[in-house]
């Protein structure tokens, strides 16, 4: 990277092709190449490796429960729309995992990293990996995980790691459109119809156990944020809170009275303790990489 030139600048430069760097496309091996990703001082590469997985497996994890809506969305738009946010957090996922490789130095790529890990060396939240439910149960998940995706990276492009706040600097925008897409959908159906009205209420009953987790800081988390590296979630809890009160204020629904999920043994999803659905996820996600370890197409 030029002395002049932002991770954030390098990573939606134009390769000299004058194809994009970013994520979406295919033809590079490494997203990060020519990108100066050495750990910044004094933060421990091994906790950052490890933070960039919590975010780049919610990311991975959240883009696979979407795309299975590909042919069964309602309607042909909400099948686009549905289809792009789910390559908006695959490209999110592929730089936060290949910045984990090159952050703990064992030089694994995001393929690596997606295809050969077991359920339980996964970091993702588990609101991430519930089952679909019905369409009113899926934007209520997108509009909490989005509304709650987008207040971290907001922060996170503060952060003191050049390369995560590029990574953060570019998901904002898509996160913006993914909330507000969500948003809209929530209020469509929970001002629609009395049937509709009542699936809304469902899925964000479905949802809701799963929200407390999102703002639990994980000790890594705790130790990258005195580095000034990561986001304590726990601070932005009161602007999700807002968001969220105006949405279903909106839709005229409520905030479920459900209690939350407990957790394993005191273990989260950040510890690698999850819900049966991510085993079965899993192992769909990575059944051609496994029976084919190396194959290229």
């Amino acid at each position: 990277m030029a002395d002049d030139e932002s991770a954030y600048q390098a990573l939606i430069a134009t390769d000299s092709d004058g194809n994009a760097r970013w994520a979406f496309g295919t033809g590079f091996h490494d997203p990060l190449a020519g990108i100066d990703t050495s750990v910044p001082a004094g933060v421990d590469g091994d906790d950052l490796a490890a933070y960039c997985l919590m975010l780049g497996d919610d990311a991975l994890v959240m883009s696979h429960r979407i795309t299975e809506w590909c042919t069964h969305a309602p309607e042909i738009e909400a099948e686009l729309a549905l289809a792009n946010i789910a390559l908006d957090l695959l490209g999110q996922a592929r730089m936060l995992l290949a910045r984990a490789g090159h952050a703990d130095a064992t030089g694994r790529d995001e393929d690596q990293y997606a295809f050969f890990r077991a359920d339980h060396e996964f970091r993702n939240v588990r609101l991430t990996e519930i089952v679909n439910g019905d369409f009113g149960h899926t934007m209520a998940r997108l509009l909490v995980f989005a509304a709650w995706r987008l207040e971290l990276c907001t922060r996170l492009r503060d952060s003191a790691d050049p390369v995560l706040a590029a990574i953060a600097g570019k998901a904002v925008n898509e996160l913006r459109y993914h909330r507000d897409y969500a948003a809209g959908w929530v209020v469509r159906l929970g001002d629609g119809t009395d049937h509709s009205h009542e699936r809304m209420c469902d899925g964000l009953a479905a949802v809701w156990p799963l929200v407390d987790e999102l703002f639990d800081a994980h000790p890594i988390e705790r130790r990258l944020m005195n580095a000034g590296v990561a986001v304590d979630p726990a601070g932005v809890r009161d602007a999700f809170d807002a968001v969220m009160r105006n949405v279903l204020d909106a839709a005229r629904l409520e905030v479920p009275d459900v209690a939350p999920l407990a957790m394993v043994s005191g273990r989260s999803g950040r510890d690698g303790a999850h819900t049966e659905a991510l085993g079965y996820l899993v192992a769909e996600l990575q059944s051609v990489a496994r029976q084919h370890p190396g194959a290229t197409w």
